[in-house]
Order: C-alpha cells, then sequence, then structure tokens
C-alpha cells in the first residue's frame, strides 16, 4: 500500500472538524474559567473591604485573610481547569488519580510537603501569629511580611530582598509588631559627674522632646546610675517609642542630649553612647 494511499483513508474534513472543535472548547473553557478568577477575586476583595469597615478588625488582618482566600480560589480553579482540558482531549483523568502507582507518585514528589504547607499557613492564620504587614523574624530572614499564601509566606527583608518561605518550615516567629516595646538608652558617664545637674538637663530635654513629638507614648522615665560588668558607669533613660520608631527616637534623644549636657559643662567618657533594645 502506497503511502498516498494510506493518508487517502483519512478522513481530513473530520479530523480537521475534531481539531477545530477542540480547540473552540479549549478557549470557550479557558475564557470561563479566567472570568471565574477574575470574578471570584473582585467577590473576594469587595466582601473582605466590607467586612474591614463593618467590623473592628486590624487592616493587616483583612489582608491576610484576603491574600489566602485568593490564593485557594486561584488554586482550586487551576486543578478544575487541568481536569476539564485532559478530559476534553479524552485523558481517563479518573483512572489515572484511582491508580496506586500515580498515587504513590504524587505523594513521593511532594503532595505531602504541599499539604502541610496548606495546614501550617491555616494555623498561622487562625492563631495569629502574623499579619501583612507585621515586622518578623523567621528562619533567620528579617524583613515585614507582605504576602501570605497557601504554600508560602513572602519576607521583604531591609535590603529590599524577597523571601519565599515554605509555610511548613516556619515554626519559631519572632513578631516585632505586636504591641510598643520599651527602650533603654545607655549613656556612660565619668565618676565625677554632677548626677543632679545631669538628671536636670535630661529631665528637661525629655520633657521638651515629649511635647513636640507624638512617637513617644510616654515621657522618657530617668532610671538612674548602673555599674556595668567592666566597671564603668552608665545611666540609664527608659522611653517607650510607638512600634517602628525604637530606633529614630533613641538617635533624636541622644543628640538632644548631648548639645544640652555640653552647656552645662558635662563631658562624657569617649565612645560614651550604647543603644539596647
Amino acid at each position: 500500500m502506497t503511502i498516498p494511499t494510506i493518508f487517502e483513508q483519512f478522513d481530513w474534513s473530520k479530523i480537521g472538524a475534531d481539531i477545530l472543535s477542540k480547540f473552540i472548547e479549549i478557549i470557550l473553557i479557558s475564557l470561563l474559567f479566567y472570568l471565574l478568577n477574575v470574578f471570584g477575586q473582585k467577590l473576594i476583595s469587595r466582601t473582605t473591604e466590607h467586612y474591614l469597615n463593618k467590623e473592628n478588625t486590624s487592616n493587616n488582618r483583612i489582608s491576610t485573610i484576603r491574600s489566602l482566600l485568593k490564593n485557594g480560589l486561584l488554586y482550586t480553579l487551576l486543578i478544575f481547569y487541568i481536569y476539564t482540558v485532559l478530559t476534553v482531549f479524552g485523558v481517563p483523568v479518573g483512572t489515572l488519580i484511582a491508580s496506586a502507582g500515580i498515587a504513590s507518585l504524587a505523594i513521593g514528589l511532594g503532595a505531602q510537603g504541599f499539604v502541610n504547607d496548606i495546614v501550617t499557613g491555616f494555623f498561622i492564620l487562625v492563631e495569629q501569629q502574623f499579619e501583612v504587614g507585621d515586622l518578623v523574624t523567621i528562619s533567620d530572614i528579617n524583613g515585614t511580611v507582605t504576602a501570605m499564601g497557601l504554600r508560602t509566606t513572602q519576607v521583604r527583608s531591609a535590603d529590599g530582598t524577597l523571601h519565599y518561605i515554605p509555610n511548613r518550615n516556619i515554626s519559631i516567629v519572632a513578631n516585632f509588631s505586636r504591641g510598643h516595646r520599651q527602650q533603654i538608652i545607655n549613656l556612660r558617664i565619668k565618676s565625677d559627674t554632677n548626677i543632679a545637674e545631669l538628671e536636670k538637663v535630661l529631665q528637661q530635654v525629655n520633657e521638651q522632646f515629649y511635647k513636640s513629638t507624638d512617637e513617644l507614648l510616654a515621657l522618657p522615665e530617668l532610671l538612674g546610675v548602673n555599674v556595668q560588668a567592666n566597671g564603668s558607669l552608665i545611666y540609664q533613660i527608659k522611653i517607650n517609642p510607638k512600634q517602628g520608631a525604637e530606633i529614630a527616637m533613641q538617635r533624636l534623644l541622644v543628640s538632644n542630649y548631648l548639645p544640652e549636657l555640653k552647656k552645662v559643662g558635662i563631658t562624657l567618657p569617649t565612645n560614651t553612647i550604647n543603644l539596647q533594645g
């Protein structure tokens, strides 16, 4: 049988019609799932925005819930989309899924890790360990949480690096955005320093600075003189800055202390400033 004869046996018009039919079907299915995703994403955004305006809930928590819901919708639609496309091409998806060999292979390739990511992400949300916008340390990575997904949490460091952390790897979280942290300013002083004069100057600066800024939650408190392990003397001041303003407030106060102390003749030892959190 010659090659032309073999080609003549095919009903090319039917084959062409089948290909065109499946192509159009795939386009329509893709368009349907695209519209479902767009509609679902908008619905989630509007619903969470309405909930935020109605309930007394932080914006960060709503952003976290919104991120998880959008990721969940996307993954769900993607699974159904792949299933539908394979079905159009006649692939026996049900038989493949039911096959023990395929199921074992899926688990071996990381399905178990995927489930762990989802479960861990769910408990992180329920327990409110952190939210989008929180400053955290996770697995030695410091930065701000920018997004939470079903599989990963995104943390952007101060240098701009974006880290993708699998949720199952999140075991210990240090959250610096919960509450306000007290700070201690340590000023090294000489043994012959006039403490009464020192405290007078510090108190004046504290009162003036407290009145001029909203970043301090309370008037800085003078704790007094203390001795370090190496025998040097320090004078300690406790401050209560707002979250995120700790370092800035310490620097501003110290920059105000130094010139005022110099005016009354109080000098501090070399390498005098030691800031502690």
